[in-house]
């Protein structure tokens, strides 16, 4: 059995582009960063934390864990949660460049394989009509950074660096299948898990 410790939509459509059946289960875990955690050792726990806690409950599946925190000015910059706090942010980014870490963990309970992978991001010099454009369009306030780049977001970047294009969007997929294949699941030459 094949699971995504994950409520979010946006990775369990990722997920579903790689053609394996699979669950989706919220792991349900305080995701607030620790006293002096990094910005990028906050997204490699909450991945481990996320998977960890779903293979604990799931003896012998193999479960996917991802966490995604976009870093400005080394600073962790989490989702907005409201139109003002999304304004605010982008109105920061703009003209900028944000590192968002997408860390994933892959896991049978025994053996876990963590990685996590940036893009970076520069933001186009945004005027506030755009900004209010966007917002309201996109209603951004679930995601990290309020950029959706896989919608209109991407209309707020001048440019984007990555080695795997659907890091940004939730989910390196290009990592998930490199650690699928590690535990035996092949997207290519599926077999099905016990």
């Amino acid at each position: 059995m094949l699971i995504l410790a994950s409520s979010s939509p946006y990775r369990r459509e990722l997920l579903q582009r790689l053609r394996l059946p699979f669950e989706s289960r919220s792991p349900d875990i305080d995701e607030r960063p620790h006293a002096g955690e990094t910005p990028l050792d906050l997204a490699l726990r909450l991945a481990r934390e996320k998977a960890a806690r779903i293979a604990a409950g799931q003896p012998g599946a193999l479960v996917i864990g991802s966490d995604q925190v976009a870093v400005f000015a080394g600073q962790s910059i989490g989702k907005p949660g409201s139109h003002e706090a999304a304004t605010a942010q982008l109105r920061q980014f703009s003209g900028q460049t944000v590192i968002f870490q997408t860390a994933v963990c892959v896991t049978d309970g025994r053996h876990q394989l963590l990685e996590c992978v940036p893009t970076e991001c520069e933001f186009l010099p945004l005027t506030a009509a755009q900004i209010e454009h966007y917002l309201h369009a996109e209603r951004p306030y679930d995601t990290a950074g309020s950029a959706k780049a896989e919608a209109l977001g991407i209309a707020l970047m001048a440019r984007m660096r990555s080695d795997d294009p659907t890091a940004l969007i939730g989910l390196p997929l290009i990592t998930v299948c490199r650690m699928l294949r590690a535990f035996g699941l092949d997207p290519l030459q599926p077999t099905p898990l016990p």
